[in-house]
């Protein structure tokens, strides 16, 4: 057999009547009379027909193309036709055929629906399908738009570290493990060691994999996830929000202009993505929002932070689109917020909330700059100065108003991808109860 050239099946369309070459997997197969149609996947997006006929292709190759079970790995060598009733869809006329591997008969994940337990013990093999392939492929598409904007912004990367000696947030929800002859805890974020990297860089960000020890079972979180945190020095709460929203409109563009075949495959609504791309996001204060609760039917007491409902609410009462929600009561936030000037109840914290129901994208705000301000609060949240003092020199050192956000990706992928679990957003998640594969 001749050599060909090996194109990937999402290449297909530029290969029309030449012979190609394609390595991958059966996903599903059918026969019509003698005829077999083999449904083929490459990791590409999408799938190809291969059409095997008698007279068509050599006999081994035929013959082969009757024993093929689900997953079984081939070489198939044809020319690119178009479909000849489906626009922009093309198939493959079959002329060799090469069975690289007979998958075992039985494949767990058949195609008939399964409940979540079942591909979730699974997950190895889930991640072969149409839908969980375009999901990685939007992931993907979404890390490279992040990474884009901040480079492209003369942010710096920089790496934080996952093993911590403390909590970042003060709070409970921390994976504890021996270090030693000490304690240490899985990182909850890298703001605080961005914060140096503010000091040092001027723009910087971390962007890296953080861990909670929340014992929950909702469809918005994960205990291990990936979040993007910017860290900037000389920076307000509104230019703060400025960013986070040119990021989220940027991350849109991106996704419409790269990624409309996975949006399809998603069944994804892009107007609303579209009109999340022209950006215009509102801003209201926290007290705002508590009166547009209570005139709206969902009764809510100030001084508390908002939860799924109320988030929702509120994503509802602007019509679907983000919110950025500012000056939150200082007791919800954690110890190195800075307070308001103009209102010692609220701390200079901006959340932006995602419509649809998907939450808050992006937490940040302002951080306090000042050294006994700072010094006070640790004590005030019962924390361990010795544990921060690194952390209170950049405000002996040549502090200045600083600030900065994380987003989180799964959330961020979850929310573009219109799904209903944050389960899919990530290849092998983890859970309050899954930790295989």
């Amino acid at each position: 057999m001749s050599t060909t050239k090996i194109i990937r099946i999402a290449e297909a369309s530029q290969h029309v009547d030449e012979i190609v070459t394609i390595q991958g997997w059966l996903y599903n197969h059918r026969s019509s009379g003698k005829i077999r149609f083999l449904e083929l996947r490459d990791g590409s997006t999408g799938t190809i027909q291969a059409v095997v006929a008698p007279g068509n292709c050599d006999e081994a190759s035929f013959q082969a193309s009757s024993e093929l079970t689900q997953e079984s790995s081939l070489i198939v060598t044809g020319k690119v036709k178009k479909h000849p009733k489906k626009d922009g869809v093309f198939e493959l006329d079959v002329t060799h055929l090469t069975l690289v591997q007979k998958a075992e008969i039985n494949y767990p994940i058949s195609h008939k629906e399964h409940g979540p337990e079942f591909l979730m013990q699974n997950r190895h093999l889930w991640l072969r399908t149409p839908r969980q392939t375009a999901i990685m492929r939007v992931r993907a598409s979404i890390i490279k738009s992040i990474r884009d904007f901040f480079d492209s912004r003369d942010f710096v990367l920089m790496d934080a570290p996952i093993l911590t000696p403390s909590a970042c947030e003060g709070t409970s929800t921390l994976f504890e493990t021996e270090y030693f002859d000490e304690t240490a805890y899985l990182t909850q974020s890298g703001q605080l060691y961005g914060e140096v990297g503010a000091f040092a860089l001027g723009k910087t960000y971390v962007f890296g994999p953080t861990f909670r020890a929340e014992k929950s079972k909702t469809r918005k979180h994960l205990t291990e996830f990936w979040m993007v945190e910017p860290e900037i020095a000389f920076w307000d709460i509104d230019q703060n929000m400025d960013l986070g929203e040119s990021l989220v409109t940027q991350i849109m563009k991106d996704i419409l202009a790269r990624n409309q075949a996975e949006l399809k495959i998603l069944g994804r609504d892009t107007a609303k993505l579209q009109a999340i791309a022209e950006g215009g996001f509102p801003r209201v204060s926290y007290d705002e929002c508590i009166k547009m609760l209570n005139e709206n039917g969902h009764p809510f007491p100030w001084g508390e932070d908002f939860g799924a409902p109320e988030e929702t609410k509120i994503g509802d009462l602007f019509g679907g689109r983000p919110v950025f929600i500012h000056r939150f009561p200082k007791q919800i936030k954690s110890f190195y917020f800075k307070v308001d000037d103009k209102d010692d109840r609220l701390a200079l914290g901006c959340d932006l909330i995602a419509p649809e129901g998907y939450g808050e994208l992006i937490g940040g705000g302002i951080r306090e700059e000042n050294y006994e301000t700072l010094k006070a609060a640790i004590k005030t949240h019962g924390l361990k100065e010795e544990d921060y003092n690194w952390y209170l020199d950049l405000r002996r050192y040549g502090s200045v108003p600083h600030g900065g956000f994380g987003l989180g990706l799964e959330r961020t992928v979850s929310w573009v991808c219109g799904l209903d679990h944050v389960r899919e957003t990530i290849a092998f998640p983890r859970l309050l109860n899954y930790l295989r594969p």
